[in-house]
């Protein structure tokens, strides 16, 4: 029971903060492409990357702080389901050149960026 609050807190915190980039990138956010989830999405691989490196360096990966940082808030604050809801969207209004850019932008991005953190640790 210990550890599902740490992982709701988590996840609270971080959906809360993916809320508020939403909100803070509303300007930012054409209605053709999903700048604010592709940035949280993005930010949250960097995150994770870090985490995971800084768990593996210093202490257990199964240790409460990474119930509460890795499982709760990267996965509240990363949005998978919206990112495949967004580019079925995409495809569906025809913007596959969009859509084509996002997908990359994110599996890619998010896989370099997730190294990238890990590097930086190690």
């Amino acid at each position: 029971m210990k550890s599902l609050l740490i992982v709701g807190a988590g996840s609270f915190l971080g959906g809360a903060l993916r809320y508020m980039v939403s909100v803070l990138m509303k300007n930012c956010t054409a209605a053709s492409f999903p700048y604010a989830t592709l940035t949280v999405n993005l930010a949250g691989c960097f995150l994770l990357g870090l985490l995971f490196a800084l768990f593996g360096k210093y202490g257990s990966v199964t240790s409460l702080w990474s119930l509460f940082l890795a499982t709760g808030f990267c996965g509240g604050f990363t949005t998978y389901s919206t990112f495949a809801n967004e580019s079925l969207q995409m495809i569906q209004t025809g913007n596959i050149r969009g859509f084509i850019c996002y997908v990359a932008a994110s599996v890619v991005g998010g896989i370099l960026l997730a190294a990238l953190g890990y590097w930086i640790v190690k």
